[in-house]
């Protein structure tokens, strides 16, 4: 018999079902099942599943029809299960690294109807808390085993079905099901306990209790959380089944329910203001209802007080006591604001230079009425006219023509502006009153800081690649490729965020965890590789002529990535050797990434006739239209080139110091869009013996392409500019 079914319900999980999935397969322990249920996800989480179950005999898929909630879900894993033990593991925590060795050694020598495990809450900001473990138990509770009745305190961990696992005959004995709604955990874990004659605690960290900045029911307001009543109500009535068994245990269970309801009154981001009296209300009708008759165990302090006045229906003094409590705080946060804030105050006068008088006159304009026909694009922090947003911007002339586009771009690169393009140079006045009052603004990488998002303005974030390496609050895990950055800042940035455009699923999955807000997914493929799917050979054969490049010549694109975490390193590359591989014919051009511009110098490499240096050139689409070859390394270009459907080779010579100090979402050596090159000599021989083209490198550009190219169809910034500035629905939302 399997030792543990793991049961995975998904529903809008899919940035982070895949650390999930690989934290529970990676486990040395193998005697193991992953039963993950596709709970009618309308994101991709359904896919994933499908993905690892196809690759991994353990885990097997469950796509339902029609959304029926976490409990229902869980129990359709539950009836599918075979383990001797069944894991409730929720798709957006995932286990600590070898937990399940422990796990597994005490399930097999102690045997016991329920194992609890201890966690951590993993916070957005990658800071986590430990659980009340170590106060429920100050000493180990060891490896034996209990009843509730003898360590009732073991009800204070939290009450979750993810730090349990539960004997399957044992649960299928006491015929316990997880109800429907909200905080379904409730009915579940507290009735197991009380039914359990076996109990054991595993003082030791396995699960990851991600704690979501968007997305999670604790982060909703609503009137659903009034779905708790019922659940502790089915805890109560089950008792009342149980008759004499489970009565000494009432005064506790009481106390909980309590505590739980004030916990969820108490949480400014579930309970609206309008909904705290009714609630509060309910709460004091359930403790009429279901105190028991010797009384209960009420809290010291200011928890007793709270207890006491739910006793008494005391609504409008535990208000004034809630109300009381946040002045008190606010006070303290706005003090602590004072004193921080002396530094910047004596030194305001000094600040009154031109920008100082610019960001005024910005905020003056924020105070006139936002352009209804006004668009603000920009790309690459204002280096010019390029990438998704060129593209959005040039079928929003066709599509939308009542829409005026204007374009930031940096003094130094005014000349790039195409012809009849409307622009402002960033920083002079035009520029603030633009960004001031545009209806629309559109960026492949985020506004400055002092950019105010007014609610009448739009945000279109389109990105500027499909991401191999980590992006965002996933850096946080990588300090030394992020640097400096300022993780809080960047989430101030993604909130103004409206609309968020995705090259391809994997994208999508990616940019759900590493900006985690409430923009919404526009997943249509990338705007600038339209034009890559459109060009006919005319255009190819005009742009090569453009370059000077014959038609029977062989021409590589080299296009290397930079290194955050080593500035300036290039990697191991000679142009000359290069090109004596190539033969006569072959021709390089070389294009380094764009942070590397101020870097750059007039001139051209050795060998000039057959080397040429691209970097300066505005738009990469051509570069790429040109090249029958493409040799990168963890590039974005890579996904964008596969469009063409043309040779790509990875040259990675530091693949394994890239992926420990930078961090990637997914091995790019083991999923290559073509041939793999770790060595410059390895390169040199791909391309004198034409390996580039080999059956294999063919068949892994096919994969590459059936995984991330399928949404270029040519049609990417129209679905943008029909969704985004003319409003209408995307006809290809099918998903349940």
């Amino acid at each position: 018999m399997t030792l543990i079914s793991f049961v995975v319900p998904a529903f809008r999980v899919q940035g982070y079902l895949r650390e999930c999935l690989d934290s529970i397969l990676g486990q040395p322990e193998t005697d193991i099942e992953v039963i993950a249920v596709d709970d009618c996800s309308p994101d991709a989480s359904g896919d994933i599943i499908d993905e690892y179950a196809a690759r991994d005999r353990r885990v097997h898929s469950v796509r339902l029809p029609e959304n029926v909630g976490l409990g229902p879900a869980r129990n359709i894993g539950l009836d599918r299960a075979v383990g001797e033990y069944v894991w409730f593991l929720d798709g957006d925590d995932w286990l600590a690294p070898e937990c399940l060795t422990e796990v597994a050694e005490r399930l097999r020598v102690t045997r016991p109807d329920v194992l609890l495990v201890d966690h951590v809450r993993t916070h957005w900001n990658d800071t986590a808390t430990r659980s009340a473990m170590a106060e429920v138990f100050p000493e180990s509770p060891g490896p034996g085993t209990f009843r509730l009745r003898d360590r009732p305190q073991a009800m204070h961990l939290l009450h979750t079905a993810w730090n349990r696992l539960v004997r399957r005959e044992f649960l299928a004995d006491l015929g316990l099901r997880f109800a429907p709604g909200w905080y379904e955990d409730v009915s579940f874990s507290y009735p197991v306990l009380m039914a359990a004659h076996r109990i054991g605690v595993l003082d030791r960290v396995c699960v990851n209790y991600r704690q979501r900045r968007a997305g999670a029911i604790t982060r909703t307001r609503g009137d659903r959380h009034f779905e708790v009543f019922p659940q502790w109500h089915r805890v109560f009535h089950l008792m009342d089944s149980w008759g004499p068994a489970t009565e000494a245990l009432r005064p506790a269970v009481f106390e909980r329910m309590i505590w739980h309801y004030l916990t969820v009154l108490g949480n400014g981001q579930r309970i609206a203001p309008e909904l705290r009296e009714a609630f509060f209300a309910q709460i004091t009708a359930d403790y009429e209802r279901w105190l028991p008759p010797g009384g209960y165990p009420v809290p010291d302090g200011v928890e007793g007080i709270k207890h006491k006045l739910v006793a008494s229906g005391r609504w409008r003094t535990f208000s004034a006591l809630r109300a009381a409590s946040r002045a008190r705080d606010s006070a303290r946060r706005r003090a602590r604001s004072a004193r921080r804030r002396v530094g910047p105050v004596a030194r305001r006068g000094a600040r009154l230079t031109r920008d100082g008088l610019l960001r005024e006159y910005y905020r003056a304009e924020l105070r006139r009425p936002v352009d209804p026909t006004l668009a603000v694009y920009a790309a690459y922090w204002y280096r010019g006219y390029s990438c998704n947003p060129a593209a959005i911007y040039e079928v929003a002339r066709r599509l939308a023509p009542g829409v005026r586009g204007v374009w930031v771009v940096r003094r130094d690169r005014v000349e790039a502006v195409p012809p009849g393009v409307e622009y402002v140079v960033a920083g002079t006045p035009a520029y603030y009153r633009v960004l001031a009052r545009a209806r629309w603004l559109v960026n492949n990488v985020n506004f400055p800081d002092f950019v105010r998002k007014r609610p009448e303005q739009v945000h279109v974030q389109t990105h500027h690649g499909t991401p191999v390496k980590v992006m965002g609050l996933d850096q946080q895990r990588y300090p030394i490729g992020a640097g400096r950055m300022d993780f809080a800042g960047l989430l101030r940035r993604v909130d103004r965020w409206d609309y968020s455009v995705s090259a391809n699923s994997f994208s999508t999955q990616m940019w759900d965890r590493a900006y985690p807000a409430t923009y919404t997914t526009l997943e249509v493929g990338y705007p600038r590789n339209d034009r890559l799917v459109t060009a006919g050979p005319d255009e190819v054969r005009r742009l090569r002529a453009e370059f000077g490049l014959d038609p029977d010549e062989q021409v590589v694109l080299y296009a290397p990535t930079h290194r955050e975490h080593l500035p300036g390193y290039r990697p191991p590359f000679d142009p000359d050797r290069f090109v004596a591989a190539l033969g006569d014919s072959g021709r390089l051009l070389m294009r380094s990434h764009y942070f590397h511009d101020r870097d750059r110098r007039p001139g051209q490499p050795r060998g000039w006739e057959r080397v040429r240096d691209v970097s300066g050139h505005q738009r990469v689409e051509d570069l790429y239209l040109v090249a029958d070859v493409l040799v990168t390394d963890y590039s974005s270009a890579m996904f964008d080139y596969a469009v063409l459907d043309r040779p790509i080779v990875l040259y990675t010579p530091d693949w394994e110091a890239y992926r420990l100090a930078r961090g990637v979402y997914f091995d790019v050596t083991a999923e290559p869009p073509g041939a793999v090159a770790s060595t410059f000599a390895d390169l040199l021989d791909l391309f004198r013996t034409d390996g580039v083209r080999s059956d294999a490198a063919t068949k892994a550009r096919e994969h590459f392409r059936a995984r991330f190219c399928t949404l270029d169809d040519g049609r990417a910034a129209e679905r943008v500019v029909r969704q985004v500035f003319l409003g209408e629905p995307d006809e290809r939302s099918t998903r349940c």
